[in-house]
């Protein structure tokens, strides 16, 4: 909220100018409650890619490879449909934050243009059709997105162990509706276990690495889907959905690819 962040405070005259001219654009025709209106202070503000051409084409090559990990998992396809569906729906956001991590893509945001308020309020009741407005990242849950990606390159994983990481993360046994959840419990353990074997000789002396692993891919889980999806996939795939995309990428299209 705008008077929790104090943003009012920060520059008065501003957020005075700002409620004025939201009074002109919202007064008789239902306009947007002052939570929706645009956040004047520094972290809640929106932000976008600041070179979405490239970092949307980085990230989509990051996705196919994604998908195709999961395709290449004999396992995966022994799984009846319904929990292929539900592991991906669950799973797809921090597999690919993982390959982000792997593919070591970075980038850089900066605030959302916002609109001319002098334009809407001359435009007001002109224009009858209105698009859906679409959600935009805030700066402070870009920076934990950052934050997680910055702790996983710390780590400085091998290829082995991100492998046997992503087999740990898409077998999550605990995804509600899965019908062959003992069985996922089973290749979840399994890839565990390799990740644990792995780990021995690679750094015998750092007995706690396996468990750091594990802590920090939880952090992955905490990342809202809408969040990834309105970041690096909004600006390719427009209001379509990402997930039925990515099912799409999964099942019957070979060799297709996102491209901005």
């Amino acid at each position: 909220d705008c008077e929790r962040c104090q943003c009012h405070s920060e520059d008065k005259r501003t957020a005075i100018l700002y409620t004025l001219l939201s009074q002109n654009l919202t007064h008789g025709r239902g306009g947007r409650s002052p939570a929706h209106q645009r956040c004047l202070c520094h972290q809640h503000r929106t932000v976008c890619l600041r070179t979405p051409h490239i970092t949307c084409q980085a990230a989509s090559k990051v996705l196919v490879k994604t998908i195709s990990f999961i395709k290449n998992l004999p396992c995966f396809h022994l799984l009846p449909r319904e929990d292929q569906l539900l592991l991906l729906d669950s799973c797809w956001v921090p597999l690919f934050l993982l390959g982000l991590v792997q593919e070591m893509v970075t980038f850089e945001v900066m605030e959302t243009p916002a609109p001319s308020m002098l334009k809407k309020i001359l435009l007001d009741g002109q224009s009858q059709r209105r698009e859906p407005e679409r959600t935009q990242p805030t700066l402070a849950a870009v920076q934990r997105l950052q934050c997680c990606l910055n702790t996983f390159w710390s780590l400085d994983l091998s290829p082995k162990e991100y492998a046997y990481l992503k087999g740990a993360i898409l077998f999550n046994p605990d995804v509600p509706g899965l019908r062959a959840s003992l069985y996922i419990e089973s290749l979840q353990r399994e890839a565990q276990r390799a990740l644990q074997e792995v780990l021995q000789p690679l750094l015998p002396e750092d007995q706690g690495r396996f468990a750091r692993i594990l802590l920090i891919a939880s952090t992955l889980k905490s990342i809202p889907p809408t969040l990834i999806t309105d970041l690096f996939f909004r600006p390719v795939i427009g209001n379509a959905d990402i997930v039925e995309l990515i099912a799409e990428m999964l099942y019957e299209i070979t060799g297709r690819q996102l491209a901005p």
